[in-house]
């Protein structure tokens, strides 16, 4: 198909009609008596060429269908890739947000028992406020 690429796209249009035309003509000419030997043969190569330019037509028609079809599907890719754009930095935000969060609660609660333990270090009791902190801070956070 490469080869026939090169020519232009009125070349098989004007193929067509030609050959066509050629059809055509041979129906009227073969009354004719000098014309009479060659009708054949134009028929065959008119018919080889009428078809030739219809499947290239058909082709090309074809392929110009799947570029706009392909060209659809580029413009909702790409509207698709910046709604994911703003999704992802929507998730990055609430992501580190969340993250600071909980490293907010487990410093928080870390300060909490060092400042707690330093009460009951010299007793070597465990208070039950103690015991509720440590427990809260392996609970899953919400």
């Amino acid at each position: 198909m490469w080869l026939v690429d090169f020519l232009p796209e009125w070349f098989f249009y004007f193929t067509f009609l030609a050959s066509v035309a050629a059809l055509v003509a041979t129906f009227f000419i073969s009354f004719l008596p000098f014309f009479k030997q060659y009708v054949l043969p134009v028929r065959v190569v008119a018919t080889l060429v009428l078809v030739g330019s219809t499947w290239y037509l058909g082709g090309h028609a074809n392929e110009e269908k799947w570029q706009q079809r392909v060209k659809e599907l580029e413009a909702k890719i790409a509207i698709a890739e910046a709604k994911s754009k703003e999704a992802n930095t929507k998730i990055v935000t609430k992501l580190i947000t969340q993250t600071k969060i909980i490293k907010e609660k487990a410093d928080e609660r870390v300060s909490y028992i060092d400042r707690e333990i330093i009460k009951y270090d010299s007793k070597c009791e465990i208070p039950l406020e103690f015991i509720k902190v440590v427990n809260d801070a392996v609970e899953p956070q919400k």
